[in-house]
């Protein structure tokens, strides 16, 4: 019986994730809902095939009261034979007329923003995304989550 309700939930998880959707992790910040500088969150992503290009989407989750229009973060990329780059993002997160962007669950709001459209990966392997704010504040106040998300394009 434990073996088939593994099975089901699953089998709805699976079925939650779009189509072509290769890659997904959210991690949490601070309980105390902020991000500190010092705290850089690492992603470790595994391509199988690197012959096509990927759709790269960061989400960011904040609270209610997050003081600015947009985040941004660092982020430092290490391929599987050590080449490292580095990016600079910024998050559109509140409109110009102060209404916040992103899906809202009560206080909080979930939003995802496309980083590159086309992203080719040189090497196959697990790469290693490093991911800070860079925002002039520290803390910054009333960030929850951040992530990232790797879709293949389809032809």
């Amino acid at each position: 019986m434990k073996l088939l309700s593994t099975i089901a939930l699953l089998c709805i998880l699976l079925s939650c994730q779009p189509e072509g959707r290769v890659y997904i992790e959210y991690q949490a910040l601070s309980p105390q809902i902020e991000w500190l500088q010092k705290d850089s969150r690492v992603f470790e992503v595994p391509i199988e095939d690197n012959s096509k290009p990927f759709k790269m989407s960061m989400s960011f989750r904040y609270a209610t009261g997050y003081q600015f229009q947009v985040a941004k973060v660092i982020v430092s990329e290490l391929s599987p034979s050590g080449v490292e780059a580095v990016y600079n993002y910024q998050f559109k997160v509140i409109e110009d007329n102060g209404q916040y962007i992103g899906q809202p669950g009560l206080d909080i709001w979930d939003s995802e923003h496309v980083v590159e459209a086309s992203k080719k990966f040189d090497e196959v392997g697990v790469y290693t995304y490093k991911v800070e704010h860079a925002m002039p504040v520290d803390p910054l106040n009333y960030a929850m989550e951040v992530g990232i998300i790797l879709d293949e394009i389809k032809p």
